[in-house]
């Protein structure tokens, strides 16, 4: 196993690493930090290339621009440093804020909401009209998501909950229903965060706090271990030109002393093991 440390810029909270297909590049964001960053393999550049309102999670349009999930319930469109708003903002997300976000094979996009001061956080999927439709309330923290091979199943991820769900997945519209259990980690140190599935159609979850990532197969059976030498690991992404390279983010990076040396860096981990493409989001 061979895990690297590819960039270190001491992420508060490091998060949703995504692999760009069309520049072969991937992105990641500091939630907390207001940043944003990229990195290219190829030539081994990393950079910041976005500071400003808090980006809780995005996707990749297919026209290759980025979707920003963002405070008080806006998206946003970041195309070559130009932001173009989709959504001012939700009436009911004014004291929150976006987390994790999936886009599904429709280009639809779920995506889920922190807690405010006097209710808990809620899922939403956002169509490619611009529709917002909520499905879910009562969430701790909105999480990692994913889908199993056959699309006909969505992973949910709440972390306060410490359980991650699956549910029945309409792709012809959306929908969600018959909601279960996959996984409960209530007895384990650390929390599920943030997720992808493998081509074998096994779930990877970072887990924050419990200093690895765990892959479990489609059954719930938990099938190994990835330790890492930070403590808040928060998500994983395949990536590069086969997609066998896996990127990791960690966060903590504002307390290393706390929370492990390279707390906040974004890891790449080469497992002989491939990933699958994420869908790119088309919201008009």
């Amino acid at each position: 196993m061979e895990l690297e440390l590819i960039a270190d810029y001491a992420c508060k909270v490091g998060e949703g690493p995504l692999w760009h297909p069309q520049e072969q590049r991937l992105y990641w964001v500091d939630i907390l930090g207001g940043r944003m960053y990229r990195y290219d393999p190829a030539t081994g550049h990393h950079e910041q290339f976005y500071e400003g309102d808090v980006v809780g999670g995005f996707t990749f349009q297919d026209d290759g621009a980025l979707l920003l999930f963002m405070a008080r319930g806006a998206v946003k469109i970041w195309r070559a440093g130009q932001l173009e708003t989709i959504i001012e903002e939700i009436p009911d997300e004014v004291e929150s804020r976006f987390n994790d976000v999936f886009a599904d094979p429709e280009g639809r996009v779920f995506c889920g909401t922190m807690p405010t001061p006097t209710r808990l956080g809620r899922l939403y999927r956002l169509d490619p009209d611009r529709k917002l439709t909520l499905l879910l309330e009562g969430i701790g923290i909105s999480n990692g998501m994913g889908l199993t091979l056959d699309r006909k199943q969505l992973y949910y991820t709440d972390s306060a909950a410490k359980k991650i769900y699956l549910f029945d997945y309409d792709q012809a519209t959306g929908a969600i229903s018959n909601q279960r259990v996959f996984v409960d980690s209530s007895h384990e140190e650390g929390v599920p965060d943030g997720m992808t599935v493998d081509a074998d159609g096994n779930v990877w979850s970072a887990r924050w706090d419990g200093w690895r990532l765990t892959q479990y197969a489609p059954d719930g059976r938990e099938l190994r271990r990835i330790q890492f030498p930070a403590k808040k690991v928060s998500s994983v992404i395949f990536g590069g030109a086969d997609y066998r390279d896996m990127y990791v983010t960690t966060a903590g990076g504002d307390n290393k002393a706390e929370n492990g040396a390279p707390a906040g860096a974004l890891f790449r981990l080469r497992l002989g093991i491939q990933g699958l493409p994420e869908f790119p989001s088309k919201i008009r």
